[in-house]
């Protein structure tokens, strides 16, 4: 089948080769992953206790603020990805710039965020909303043209998969970067070295090779990526699969800290998984010229659940079996960040889409994204709140509520997501025969 239909073209001059020729190619592209992975830590972590301990803002106050911002951060995808694809529509260097633009409020919005020119806690909590809100839609303007610019490289699914791999292999470099820079150097330091490795991230990408342009309009309603029932279904799986990711994410310091005792492992412990997830890109990479990218990812749920079962049996003291936990999940880890792009953009192609309607999928992909951030906390927390657990706990059943809630609600989120997987992709003719 015909990745792009007659009226989709490409303009002359922006018709590139399938995939990424090279890992001067590679680099070129996934540079950009860096930077914007790196911007995400700072902002979840280290914004909020720096509002309260710093400048003595109320915490349900700032709480109601970083939720709000979210929120629109997050209904604003889908919008951004259909102006995306207008842009894409006319060339791709239109995009480029307007990447370039936003990269420059980004770096300026988080630069704000953590230096305010406000005091007092009713000034600083709307000089932390409009900071939030400028700093969220700059990424998401910068992060949908960086991911659709990747899937209108094409390719068959090793190639997609390679497209994908250089962009989350660099963004797991930029969390490691991002989780000892700040600790180090301090937040000035952490500020510059952000807006100095998101200019050259962009420039770069100004230098990879350039994405399919239509010259057909970009195409639908805001809700086109939904008639196709390929993308309802791989949806439905990465949602169920990302809630089973976010879960442990948000409650990894609490089992540390309370069900192994080992707080002072917290660094070693999550450079161990982030480092596997970046090592174990190029394996999944490979498995998928095996294998395909829907039965590779199926392997990436099994080996996760593998080791939150694994997980749940540890105790106090069991630092060197935690991070044998630590280390298979991060490979597991790779298989999410990969995979699921690169079978998302066979979908848009395989709808006649590509090349014109990137920006629409990406923008509902990313809306889910960070939907499952919220709905993770709003399931986890609650949960382990009514079951007695409170930070800080020993008691058994505080415990064994925190290693329910940790390990093994994840293994039954992930086996739900390896179900359909299996039943609305793989066992479908048309779908399982090119997975």
């Amino acid at each position: 089948m015909s990745a792009l239909p007659a009226a989709a073209a490409a303009h002359p001059g922006d018709a590139p080769g399938p995939g990424l020729a090279g890992r001067g190619a590679g680099l070129h592209y996934g540079a950009l992953g860096l930077p914007l992975a790196f911007v995400a830590l700072p902002l979840y972590v280290l914004l909020p206790a720096h509002y309260a301990e710093s400048f003595g803002v109320p915490l349900a106050a700032l709480g109601a603020v970083l939720l709000g911002a979210r929120l629109l951060d997050a209904f604003a995808d889908p919008l951004i990805g259909r102006w995306v694809d207008r842009l894409f529509e006319r060339r791709a260097m239109a995009a480029w710039w307007a990447a370039a633009a936003a990269a420059v409020l980004l770096a300026l919005g988080f630069r704000a965020l953590f230096f305010p020119a406000a005091e007092g806690p009713t000034a600083l909590l709307l000089w932390c909303a409009g900071g939030l809100t400028l700093t969220y839609l700059a990424y998401s303007v910068v992060s949908v043209v960086h991911q659709s610019w990747g899937a209108r490289l094409g390719g068959d699914e090793p190639q997609r998969a390679r497209v994908v791999a250089w962009r989350e292999g660099a963004a797991l470099v930029g969390v490691l970067v991002a989780s000892v820079l700040p600790s180090l150097a301090g937040l000035g330091w952490t500020t510059l070295a952000f807006a100095l490795l998101l200019a050259a991230g962009v420039l770069l990408l100004r230098q990879a090779p350039r994405p399919r342009t239509a010259r057909a309009r970009a195409g639908g309603a805001l809700g086109q990526p939904f008639r196709v029932a390929a993308f309802r279904r791989l949806l439905a799986i990465f949602v169920v699969n990302g809630i089973a990711s976010a879960v442990p994410a948000t409650l990894v310091l609490f089992f540390i800290r309370d069900r192994l005792q080992a707080a002072a492992y917290e660094p070693l412990f999550l450079v161990a998984y982030f480092a596997a997830g970046a090592l174990s890109i190029p394996l999944w990479v490979r498995a998928v010229a095996r294998v395909g990218l829907a039965r590779a990812w199926l392997v990436g749920m099994g080996l996760n659940i593998a080791a939150f079962v694994w997980a749940a049996t540890l105790g106090a003291g069991d630092t060197l079996a935690y991070l044998a936990v630590c280390a298979a999940s991060g490979i597991g880890l790779g298989a999410d960040l990969t995979l699921p792009g690169a079978l998302l953009a066979g979908v848009i192609q395989r709808a006649g889409h590509a090349g014109r309607a990137e920006g629409a999928y990406f923008g509902w992909w990313n809306f889910a994204t960070k939907l499952n951030l919220a709905l993770a906390a709003g399931v986890a927390l609650p949960l382990l709140a009514a079951v007695g657990y409170q930070p800080g706990a020993r008691d058994a059943d505080a415990l064994a509520a925190l290693t329910l809630a940790y390990c093994l609600l994840p293994c039954a989120l992930k086996a739900v997501a390896a179900l359909l997987l299996w039943r609305l992709w793989l066992r479908d003719p048309e779908l399982g025969a090119r997975s």
